[in-house]
């Protein structure tokens, strides 16, 4: 039996996250309802995309018993509130980075998925492209002996975008782009808390952070520098550093199609989409709706 997916939100992710769903089977994934805050809104994604059923409202997606999993796109300050209708409404949820816009809503809305006993993740979808499965395999094999440094960057010039300059919208580059490279870090040292971390930065008039370059020491004089902008176009890529070899992961280091291995390059192209994408790679979120 396929999947049954309800989309919360009609912006241009979600879009791009139907179209991921494309490439999957029917027969496994189906997106079945969207809601949007207006019902002209969600009609017309609905029309755009085959969606059976249209609400205008998310509670009404709440109470729909035909959706397994609801897909929250909506604007990071909206995250709480969306999560949370939807767990205690017993719903599984997937809802995009960042979660939500500080720890205290982190810790509610976790609390809910737990309380309600339903299954909840972020959407940071680049964990589970190809290369980064095959970066944990290569980890979990210690091919790269101990890994020494970890150096990621991610920057593009974001700042003609409300969304991303301001404060209320949850805006700012290490919550918008800087949690790709440090989800990667946390990751190659295995969710290591760092001992130290240094940090400085470019701020904007909106009183949010438009370049950040930070230094992350771990036990065992590891280290990790991450780099990111809302200002600037950054190479875009990551190096994991080990005593036995190297990994560059290139661009798009957020959601890669290639991985470099002790200068070996291996390819991991993508499905063509069925309809133009907003953004880069994006049929690359078929990966997080299959491991959901």
């Amino acid at each position: 039996m396929a999947t049954r997916w309800g989309i919360c939100g009609t912006g241009r992710i979600s879009h791009d996250f139907i179209v991921a769903l494309e490439t999957l089977p029917a027969k496994e994934h189906q997106v079945v309802a969207v809601a949007a805050r207006k019902l002209e809104d969600a009609r017309e994604f609905a029309k755009r995309h085959n969606i059976c059923r249209a609400y205008g409202g998310y509670e009404e997606l709440a109470r729909d018993p035909a959706i397994d999993v609801v897909y929250v796109g909506v604007i990071h300050p909206h995250h709480l509130s969306a999560c949370l209708l939807f767990t205690n409404a017993k719903k599984n949820v997937l809802c995009e980075k960042p979660l939500a816009m500080n720890t205290k809503e982190v810790q509610q809305i976790l609390a809910s998925a737990k309380m309600n006993d339903v299954f909840f993740m972020e959407a940071v979808w680049t964990r589970f492209f190809p290369a980064f499965v095959e970066i944990r395999r290569l980890l979990t094999q210690e091919e790269l002996g101990e890994v020494k440094m970890v150096r990621a960057e991610f920057g593009v010039p974001l700042t003609h975008k409300p969304r991303c300059v301001q404060k209320e919208l949850g805006g700012g580059a290490l919550l918008d782009v800087g949690i790709y490279c440090l989800q990667l870090i946390s990751m190659v040292y295995n969710g290591e808390k760092p001992e130290c971390i240094q940090a400085t930065g470019v701020p904007l008039e909106t009183g949010v952070d438009e370049t950040v370059v930070a230094t992350l020491k771990y036990s065992k004089n590891r280290l990790a520098v991450l780099t990111c902008s809302l200002r600037m176009e950054l190479p875009n890529d990551a190096v994991i550093v080990g005593t036995k070899g190297t990994i560059r992961v290139p661009y798009p280091v957020w959601c890669p199609t290639s991985l470099v291995v002790n200068g070996k390059e291996t390819q991991y192209p993508l499905p063509e989409p069925c309809l133009p994408l907003n953004f880069t790679n994006s049929t690359g979120m078929r990966y997080e709706a299959e491991e959901g």
